[in-house]
């Protein structure tokens, strides 16, 4: 678990499935290759889940403190060890959009993992039309890799690039 001021950061649980499968289902996930039926989130949110086990890292749930609404979800993901990991995020219900979530959740996140050292670098993968992420990505202090190829799993990706060295 992770707390900042208005946000509690949970791994994922199976009460927090309704909020994911409804964002899934919106127009919000069309940055990541949605709107996806119920079992397509279904199979999306389990792979969320089994990140941990299989990779002992994954994405936490953000927790609004204030209603206890699962808001988003931010964290590692990690298809390959030949890369470093992806940070990822999203807001899942567009009435906590620009409020400063994301910011607060991925900061948070990304002090929790300066203490393992094998998280000294992530990946930043956004949709090339995703301008919002693209500054959240920048503000966070990644740099876009103009010579990054797209990955295969996200073909309309630029890949921004993230040394954790320096943040804390």
């Amino acid at each position: 678990m992770i707390e900042t001021e208005r946000l509690v950061l949970l791994r994922p649980q199976l009460h927090h499935l309704a909020a994911y499968t409804a964002y899934c289902a919106s127009d919000r996930s069309a940055f990541v290759g949605g709107p996806y039926d119920a079992v397509g989130a279904f199979e999306k949110f389990a792979i969320m889940v089994g990140h941990w086990t299989l990779r002992d890292s994954g994405r936490f749930v953000m927790i609004d403190k204030a209603s206890d609404a699962p808001i988003g979800h931010v964290g590692a993901l990690r298809l390959t060890l030949e890369e470093p990991p992806d940070l990822t995020w999203a807001i899942w219900n567009g009435t906590y959009e620009a409020r400063g979530y994301a910011y607060e959740a991925a900061t948070a996140y990304l002090h929790h993992i300066l203490r393992d050292p094998g998280f000294d670098r992530m990946l930043i993968r956004i949709a090339e039309n995703n301008h919002r992420s693209q500054r959240l990505a920048k503000r966070l202090g990644a740099r876009r890799d103009l010579f990054a190829p797209a990955p295969s799993w996200a073909p309309d990706m630029v890949t921004y690039d993230l040394r954790l060295r320096g943040i804390g």
